[in-house]
């Protein structure tokens, strides 16, 4: 791309860095320039708004995991909440089949 009509920048290769040489059409000679900038601004405006997405999309993963793993604590403290609950359900039932049982015996025996 041509600044003035006296010199002329022709990109090279140097990595991540954008370097141009310069040269002008009178000396022949070329000289390098290296373009200082800073990572973000060398990026364009649609990989900022890419990078926004993708860091949107790792927060909201993110809390998404934790959500699901509060989701598991809960239902593995409810379930064993439950399982108690059948316990002591299970031991008051059987209390009261063996109260039965003998009321059942005190009365058969009353009725002879």
């Amino acid at each position: 791309c041509t600044i003035s009509g006296d010199f002329t920048f022709f990109p090279t290769a140097t990595g991540d860095i954008p370097a141009y040489q310069l040269r002008s059409p009178n000396s022949g000679l070329a000289q390098s320039i290296v373009m200082a900038a800073s990572p973000g601004s060398m990026q364009s405006p649609s990989s900022q708004h890419a990078e926004e997405i993708t860091r949107k999309r790792e927060v909201r993963l993110m809390k998404n995991r934790e959500a699901a793993r509060e989701c598991r604590r809960k239902k593995k403290e409810y379930v064993k909440c439950l399982e108690n609950r059948v316990a002591v359900l299970e031991n008051q039932n059987k209390t009261l089949i063996e109260e039965l049982k003998a009321l059942k015996d005190i009365y058969c025996h009353k009725a002879e």
